[in-house]
């Protein structure tokens, strides 16, 4: 039995946006596909008559500086992000993602788009670009626009995305200044799982022992991807010390609201552990904006 109908590789972005338009439907947007395939093949993805290979779309395989801003294009292998020179220096969170995403097979394949697009709460390279305070690009048939990065986020496995209209080009994210540092940890089970039980991105700038400003990012901690903003309030003004950090970490837990899962880890449980790894991740990001 086939799994789709009729197969189409667009060379640009307008190609794309006009096959989306278009090609018969339903259709779904591939890249890597590891998610994609597997869906399609075990029926947890409705029928698909055509698939819109996007991994050629040079809009959507650039990394470079753009008008002070990084942009990662969102069909770039995750590989790819985790050694390019300028994720290393700007987005060190994302590249620490990066290399816990699956296995090296896998992430010389899958793309940083779909690992977002998939919109799971506990996604590495999504909590990580939320800390960084990333925006999204999307074409759309009428153009291109940015939105914030957490708007693409419904529910669990939710996009805000139009299936089968709007297209995930690529993410903005602020270049790395002086005194600027991010980090990125999780809490799993041996590698070869390759699933967080909890992860934790920060990013963080810092004036002597005063935090200038802060982004702290949890997963899970909702239903969406969680940026723990009780907990920045705490910290953004103050004096990076334990009584600060113990407080923070009080937010923290009063706003998150941490979910039970069956092949992971209790609520209960994400919630005892994400006392040392919030205290690991923001005490490394600190000493690395020194």
């Amino acid at each position: 039995m086939n799994l789709w109908q009729q197969y189409l590789r667009p060379q640009n972005l307008f190609e794309a946006m006009q096959a989306f338009q278009s090609a018969p439907k339903p259709l779904a947007p591939i890249a890597g596909g590891t998610d994609l395939l597997l869906d399609l093949e075990q029926g947890r993805h409705s029928p698909v008559h055509t698939l819109i290979d996007i991994t050629e779309v040079k809009e959507m395989r650039a990394l470079e500086i753009r008008d002070d801003l990084l942009f990662i294009g969102a069909g770039i292998p995750i590989n790819r992000v985790v050694l390019d020179p300028l994720t290393a220096q700007h987005a060190q969170a994302l590249v620490e993602a990066g290399n816990l995403i699956a296995g090296p097979q896998v992430r010389n394949i899958a793309t940083l788009g779909g690992n977002v697009a998939h919109a799971l709460p506990a996604a590495d390279g999504t909590i990580a670009l939320l800390a960084m305070d990333a925006q999204a690009e999307i074409a759309s048939p009428s153009g291109t626009s940015r939105v914030p990065f957490k708007e693409l986020f419904l529910g669990p496995g939710k996009s805000s995305l139009k299936h089968g209209e709007e297209l995930l080009v690529g993410f903005y994210l602020p270049l790395q200044k002086p005194n600027q540092a991010s980090c990125f940890k999780r809490i799993m089970r041996p590698q070869g799982v390759a699933l967080p039980i909890l992860n934790c991105a920060v990013w963080i700038e810092r004036n002597g022992n005063q935090v200038n400003d802060i982004r702290i990012a949890v997963g899970p901690g909702g239903g969406t991807p969680f940026r723990a903003t009780e907990a920045e309030n705490v910290l953004r003004g103050n004096t990076f010390d334990a009584e600060s950090l113990n407080n923070a970490l009080e937010s923290l837990l009063a706003q998150a609201q941490f979910r039970t899962s069956a092949r992971r880890a209790s609520a209960d449980y994400r919630q005892h552990i994400v006392d040392g790894l919030f205290r690991d991740v923001l005490n490394t990001a600190w000493l690395r904006a020194e």
